[in-house]
């Protein structure tokens, strides 16, 4: 064992053409920090409300709508922003979701919805991926602020009680198999069963 060690250490000791190899190994690692952190700050500086909106195809769109809805303005003051519904509060979850949005950037460079009149043509195709990924994640981001431990179903309609005491305590449904539209305005919902 000790032998090892002594070659190991000889190893890291022993020079490169210019430099130590201990020498480049620890400038690798403060070089790792560096990056980790300009990562993780590009991360948070494109997980912002502002970062969303300051295209205007979510500006003029969808950000509009969200202002007449009860997740910007309500009694509580209590605020949903654009990543709180649309990215995942986990890091690793996060990543995988800001790979998928890196697709999105596309559209933004060849203008797929960059008019009013093109985002209402693939209205219906973005609202469908939307719907099936939170679909897919148990609507993870909804449950982040909206615990069904604790609803107070003494508040809510009877309705809205029933469906919640059955449906979601069961695991049959999650919530955006109801509450589709809640933040931002349906598309053309003809031909979709159940609308």
């Amino acid at each position: 064992m000790w032998s090892l060690f002594k070659s190991y250490w000889h190893i890291l000791r022993k020079p490169s053409v210019h430099y130590s190899l201990g020498f480049l190994t620890l400038g690798g690692f403060i070089a790792g920090i560096i990056f980790w952190g300009g990562f993780n700050t590009a991360l948070e500086a494109t997980n912002t409300e502002q970062f969303c909106i300051s295209c205007h195809e979510m500006r003029d769109n969808v950000y509009v709508e969200l202002k007449d809805t009860i997740h910007y303005s309500n009694r509580s003051g209590v605020r949903a922003t654009c990543p709180d519904c649309h990215v995942p509060h986990n890091w690793t979850d996060k990543i995988a979701r800001k790979m998928q949005a890196s697709k999105e950037v596309w559209g933004k460079i060849f203008g797929t919805i960059n008019t009013r009149e093109k985002f209402i043509a693939h209205r219906r195709e973005l609202a469908e991926h939307e719907w099936e990924r939170l679909k897919a994640n148990d609507s993870l981001e909804c449950r982040n602020c909206h615990n069904f431990d604790f609803m107070d179903f003494t508040r809510q309609s009877k309705r809205a009680v029933k469906q919640h005491s059955t449906a979601l305590a069961s695991g049959e449904a999650t919530c955006i198999d109801c509450h589709k539209g809640i933040a931002h305005q349906l598309p053309d919902m003809k031909g979709v069963e159940g609308w």
